[in-house]
């Protein structure tokens, strides 16, 4: 099991200053959140590999500033957006594979866009067949502000795409949807394939791992025990915590967490 961190969790550094910042901090493995179209193309692109080499780093994930667009144009019914995002998409899946990233998340549409389940999971499908021919997993991130956000909506997505279905799963988005991370384990059980990982208080839905009273424990036994192989993320905000190593004791304590198990 691996354990990372986001360059989401420094925002508003650039992705490149930020993946340098990780590993300064001895962070090894990290996802790539993208801010910018910029920041998955040349010469961005080089200067995060030559990071990533120098530092003996794996980039694990990839995750796309472009989440807002995707109800408008992903999860539209207009041809030309939608050929428009699959195009940025693929060039996305094009950059990842020079990263070594090999799993892409995906936020989807918000609740407001009223899409339709059976259009949703038809344009889902679209998508992770696409990721599929460069070798990339399209993940479906669970959002309280989302369609996503709906664990019902997410075992429908499970039931109908089969091994197209895959999942991450992040806890603070759990906490916002007033559900337990557990049962997203449970009812996804093999699809979760990837996990945004925070600590959280009776009155904090995210903190650095070891700020709050989330029991790790049980719920890394639950992943492992439907034979969980992928990658756990400390994706924090900026506002809810203070200086940058904290994302590294964040990560060693996950570490700890893991291997005490």
């Amino acid at each position: 099991m691996v354990v990372g961190v986001s360059t989401a969790s420094l925002y508003p550094l650039h992705a490149e200053d930020a993946l340098c910042e990780l590993a300064r901090l001895g962070v090894k493995n990290a996802e790539i959140f993208a801010n910018a179209t910029a920041e998955a193309r040349e010469p961005i692109l080089s200067q995060m590999i030559k990071t990533r080499d120098e530092n003996g780093m794996r980039i694990t994930s990839f995750h796309p500033f472009s989440s807002p667009m995707e109800s408008v144009y992903l999860f539209s019914t207009y041809d030309r957006r939608i050929d428009e995002m699959m195009e940025l998409y693929r060039e996305f899946f094009g950059s990842m594979n020079k990263l070594g990233a090999k799993m892409f998340v995906l936020h989807g549409a918000i609740l407001s866009s009223k899409c339709p389940e059976d259009h949703y999971i038809k344009q889902f499908r679209m998508l992770a067949e696409a990721g599929r021919e460069f070798g990339i997993t399209v993940a479906q991130e669970n959002v309280s502000y989302c369609m996503s956000g709906d664990l019902e909506f997410l075992k429908k997505m499970k039931r109908e795409l089969g091994d197209l279905a895959n999942f991450v799963l992040d806890l603070k988005q759990a906490r916002r949807s007033h559900a337990d991370p557990l049962d997203y384990v449970d009812a996804l059980r093999e699809s979760v394939a990837h996990c945004h990982f925070s600590d959280a208080d009776a009155d904090r839905d995210c903190l650095p791992i070891g700020n709050g009273d989330y029991d790790f424990s049980e719920l890394v036994k639950r992943l492992a025990y439907y034979g969980y192989d992928g990658a756990f993320i400390v994706e924090l905000y900026r506002s809810n915590y203070g200086d940058f190593t904290e994302l590294s004791k964040s990560a060693q304590r996950l570490s700890e967490i893991i291997s005490a198990l």
